[in-house]
């Protein structure tokens, strides 16, 4: 036990230190962190709990954590996937109308905190190049594991935002007046980072835990990266690659989310909040009760079929005297206690069939393509597409969308960045009674453009 704490100590030290020196990363002053950066550097067991650390921060942090301001929620509400139950938060209505201002404290959350975690990342890295007190095989895994953090931030910023900054460095000088890069040049650097990462990684789990990135990790976000950037026979070959390893395996929809679950790639574990409640914040944020803020919007469950195991599973409802709604139900634990069952997944194996059907499709591997498709409406219960189902009104590309927005509605925001990726956020969400053809891309938060003059705002904004 004493162990356990004195660990957690160190961690918590160290995380603070990074955090202080990366609170803004447009106008820090210099970083007071050379000793620390020394002391953290000089065993194995102290780079470890930095590589821990991160982990923990991923827990906290608004775009990743789960909460209310996460992108799993904000950019649900962005799509046609959720919606406040209450329409009284500006905040949230602003994401559910697509009608952002520059000065939305969502906004700033995501992009901050995805800052912050990429100077850890950084820092990291930073770290164990100046270190030689680190033995290689170790060094090699927690910079495997930082790269991997450092892409996955760039990602989601790139795909909410835009151009963005690309951050490869501590330097505050460097970061204080840093320009936006372009959306080529960060997806450039992301694939960079994750074939580097996927090259050093070993495929077992450190631990056997997977909050943990290994291999596997790296090469399904790889894949995702392809899909996004249309290299269909690199998606293809890179979803192959996980589904055809011996880690994973689709599994019963109530056990896909359990803690270390077969089906889980890459997950959050709630230990990062650091006391005894042991739930996912996800699960806190989306399982219904009179003072939940967030439920499904309605024509997106009335679009399940009746026997779709998803509906029956995924979605719960909730209702008393003055509320009647439908809620994710994909975390069954709101609020435990000292004892972890589920962590927040992040990547999972269904994903990956999605992907490489997707890929199959657009390379006119129809039957490949069907056949990965099917393995997911299998698992749901659902009957097989056929070949003949698809036409020129229902390409085979929009089954796996549809299956995309059924399978994984409000993680991450699959549904936003599919929209957009996909030219479809027009013909979609245009009912929307505020939307604007240049909706699909957040806005810049105005309190970063007011320290760094170099940052430009996105049209419409």
């Amino acid at each position: 036990m004493k162990r356990i704490f004195y660990i957690k100590i160190i961690i918590l030290a160290i995380l603070s230190t990074f955090l202080y020196a990366c609170e803004s990363f447009v106008e820090i002053d210099v970083p007071d962190d050379k000793m620390v950066t020394t002391t953290v550097f000089s065993s194995t067991k102290t780079a470890q709990s930095a590589m821990q650390g991160i982990y923990y921060q991923l827990f906290n942090a608004d775009f990743s954590g789960g909460t209310i301001n996460s992108i799993s929620v904000l950019s649900g509400l962005s799509a046609d996937v959720l919606e406040p139950i209450n329409r009284n938060n500006t905040t949230l209505d602003q994401f559910t109308e697509n009608e952002l201002f520059n000065d939305n404290p969502g906004i700033l959350g995501i992009w901050s905190s995805s800052y912050n975690t990429i100077y850890l990342a950084n820092n990291l890295l930073e770290g164990l190049q100046n270190s030689d007190a680190i033995p290689e095989n170790v060094s090699l895994r927690l910079e495997g594991q930082a790269l991997f953090i450092r892409a996955f931030c760039h990602f989601y910023l790139v795909n909410l935002f835009g151009d963005v900054p690309l951050v490869l460095t501590t330097d505050y000088q460097e970061n204080a007046l840093i320009p936006r890069e372009s959306s080529e040049n960060i997806y450039h650097q992301i694939v960079l980072d994750l074939e580097r990462s996927r090259e050093i990684l070993e495929e077992d789990y450190f631990d056997n835990e997977k909050y943990t990135i290994n291999k596997f990790a790296a090469t399904s976000l790889l894949a995702r990266v392809q899909l996004y950037l249309e290299n269909w026979n690199e998606a293809e070959r890179l979803s192959t690659e996980v589904i055809n390893s011996s880690q994973y395996e689709l599994t019963m929809l109530n056990e896909t989310f359990l803690a270390n679950s077969d089906e889980a790639i890459w997950q959050i574990s709630p230990a990062g909040r650091g006391n005894i409640l042991t739930s996912t914040s996800e699960g806190y944020t989306f399982i219904g009760t009179s003072t939940t803020r967030i439920k499904l919007n309605e024509n997106f469950v009335s679009d399940f079929k009746d026997h779709d195991l998803r509906l029956l599973n995924w979605i719960g409802e909730f209702s008393n005297s003055s509320n009647k709604y439908s809620y994710v139900y994909k975390y069954k634990d709101r609020s435990s206690i000292n004892n972890i069952t589920e962590y927040a997944m992040v990547l999972r194996l269904a994903e990956q069939f999605l992907i490489r059907a997707e890929a199959r499709a657009q390379m006119g591997n129809i039957s490949g393509a069907l056949e990965d498709l099917n393995t997911i409406r299998q698992r749901a219960g659902l009957t097989n597409i056929e070949e003949s189902d698809i036409n020129a009104s229902h390409t085979l590309v929009d089954f796996i969308l549809e299956e995309r927005k059924k399978e994984l509605f409000a993680e991450w925001g699959h549904r936003w960045l599919d929209l957009n990726r996909l030219n479809k956020t027009n013909e979609v969400l245009n009912e929307k009674e505020h939307w604007d053809t240049t909706d699909g891309l957040y806005p810049i938060p105005s309190v970063e453009r007011s320290k760094n003059p170099n940052l430009t705002q996105n049209p419409g904004y």
